[in-house]
Protein backbone atom coordinates (compact mmCIF):
# COMPACT_ATOMS: atom_id res chain seq x y z
CA UNK A 1 0.00 0.00 0.00
CA UNK A 2 0.92 3.50 -0.73
CA UNK A 3 -0.29 6.66 0.84
CA UNK A 4 -0.79 9.90 -0.74
CA UNK A 5 -1.08 13.16 1.01
CA UNK A 6 -1.53 16.50 -1.31
CA UNK A 7 -1.51 19.71 0.32
CA UNK A 8 -0.48 22.96 -0.57
CA UNK A 9 -3.61 23.83 -2.20
CA UNK A 10 -5.82 27.50 -1.57
CA UNK A 11 -7.33 30.32 -3.20
CA UNK A 12 -4.72 32.48 -5.56
CA UNK A 13 -5.86 35.21 -7.76
CA UNK A 14 -5.29 35.11 -11.49
CA UNK A 15 -1.64 35.05 -12.50
CA UNK A 16 -0.78 33.91 -9.19
CA UNK A 17 1.05 31.09 -7.95
CA UNK A 18 0.99 28.13 -6.15
CA UNK A 19 2.77 24.84 -5.41
CA UNK A 20 1.17 21.48 -4.39
CA UNK A 21 2.80 18.63 -2.75
CA UNK A 22 2.40 15.03 -2.71
CA UNK A 23 4.19 13.01 0.25
CA UNK A 24 4.26 9.42 0.07
CA UNK A 25 4.36 6.67 2.01
CA UNK A 26 4.64 2.98 2.59
CA UNK A 27 6.52 1.92 0.19
CA UNK A 28 9.88 3.06 -1.99
CA UNK A 29 8.72 6.12 -3.49
CA UNK A 30 11.28 5.79 -6.25
CA UNK A 31 9.54 2.70 -7.65
CA UNK A 32 6.69 4.57 -8.64
CA UNK A 33 5.86 6.61 -11.43
CA UNK A 34 3.62 9.74 -10.56
CA UNK A 35 0.82 11.74 -12.16
CA UNK A 36 -1.06 14.55 -11.21
CA UNK A 37 -5.07 14.94 -12.01
CA UNK A 38 -7.38 17.59 -11.31
CA UNK A 39 -11.89 17.53 -11.39
CA UNK A 40 -13.45 20.19 -11.63
CA UNK A 41 -17.11 20.39 -10.36
CA UNK A 42 -19.55 19.22 -12.93
CA UNK A 43 -16.40 17.65 -14.99
CA UNK A 44 -15.14 14.59 -15.41
CA UNK A 45 -10.92 13.98 -13.89
CA UNK A 46 -8.75 15.39 -16.32
CA UNK A 47 -5.31 14.25 -17.02
CA UNK A 48 -2.82 17.46 -15.68
CA UNK A 49 0.91 15.56 -15.86
CA UNK A 50 3.16 12.53 -15.24
CA UNK A 51 6.72 12.18 -13.89
CA UNK A 52 9.42 8.85 -14.24
CA UNK A 53 10.76 7.13 -11.67
CA UNK A 54 13.43 8.96 -11.64
CA UNK A 55 12.01 12.24 -12.57
CA UNK A 56 13.71 12.42 -15.85
CA UNK A 57 10.44 12.08 -18.05
CA UNK A 58 8.14 14.78 -17.67
CA UNK A 59 4.44 14.81 -19.76
CA UNK A 60 1.84 17.44 -19.43
CA UNK A 61 -1.73 17.89 -20.50
CA UNK A 62 -2.13 20.87 -23.17
CA UNK A 63 -3.74 22.97 -21.07
CA UNK A 64 -1.04 23.35 -18.10
CA UNK A 65 2.17 23.15 -20.83
CA UNK A 66 4.59 25.56 -20.23
CA UNK A 67 2.59 27.40 -16.99
CA UNK A 68 2.76 23.92 -14.75
CA UNK A 69 5.92 22.17 -13.52
CA UNK A 70 6.33 18.71 -11.86
CA UNK A 71 8.82 17.69 -10.28
CA UNK A 72 9.98 15.18 -7.45
CA UNK A 73 12.70 14.41 -4.76
CA UNK A 74 12.79 10.79 -3.76
CA UNK A 75 14.95 11.69 -1.31
CA UNK A 76 11.81 13.30 0.69
CA UNK A 77 9.31 10.86 -0.77
CA UNK A 78 7.90 14.09 -2.31
CA UNK A 79 5.91 15.13 -5.50
CA UNK A 80 5.71 18.66 -6.75
CA UNK A 81 3.62 20.40 -8.86
CA UNK A 82 4.17 24.16 -9.90
CA UNK A 83 1.66 26.03 -11.04
CA UNK A 84 2.67 29.80 -12.66
CA UNK A 85 0.36 32.01 -14.59
CA UNK A 86 -2.87 30.44 -12.94
CA UNK A 87 -6.44 31.29 -14.92
CA UNK A 88 -9.96 30.64 -13.39
CA UNK A 89 -10.66 27.36 -15.61
CA UNK A 90 -7.12 25.94 -13.34
CA UNK A 91 -10.11 25.89 -10.31
CA UNK A 92 -10.40 22.13 -9.68
CA UNK A 93 -9.47 19.70 -6.74
CA UNK A 94 -6.01 18.34 -7.62
CA UNK A 95 -5.16 14.95 -7.13
CA UNK A 96 -1.92 13.01 -7.09
CA UNK A 97 -2.17 9.22 -8.03
CA UNK A 98 1.04 6.87 -8.22
CA UNK A 99 1.99 3.28 -10.13
CA UNK A 100 4.68 1.10 -10.04
CA UNK A 101 5.78 0.88 -12.78
CA UNK A 102 8.64 1.85 -15.47
CA UNK A 103 6.73 3.91 -18.20
CA UNK A 104 4.91 6.80 -17.31
CA UNK A 105 0.84 6.64 -17.69
CA UNK A 106 -1.20 9.29 -18.53
CA UNK A 107 -4.60 7.54 -18.13
CA UNK A 108 -6.21 7.78 -14.26
CA UNK A 109 -7.46 4.28 -14.44
CA UNK A 110 -3.73 3.44 -15.26
CA UNK A 111 -2.68 4.56 -11.51
CA UNK A 112 -3.13 2.04 -8.30
CA UNK A 113 -2.85 4.96 -5.37
CA UNK A 114 -4.59 8.06 -5.24
CA UNK A 115 -4.64 10.80 -2.59
CA UNK A 116 -7.68 13.03 -0.81
CA UNK A 117 -7.11 15.73 -3.01
CA UNK A 118 -6.54 19.58 -2.78
CA UNK A 119 -8.99 22.33 -3.43
CA UNK A 120 -7.43 24.99 -5.84
CA UNK A 121 -9.51 27.79 -6.43
CA UNK A 122 -8.47 30.95 -8.96
CA UNK A 123 -10.01 34.15 -8.74
CA UNK A 124 -10.57 36.54 -11.91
Amino acid sequence: QVQLVETGGGLVQAGGSLRLSCAASGRTFSDYAMGWFRQAPGKEREFVGAISRTGVITYYADPVKGRFTISRDNAKNTLYLQMNSLKPEDTAVYYCAAKQTIVVPRMGNEYDYWGQGTQVTVSS
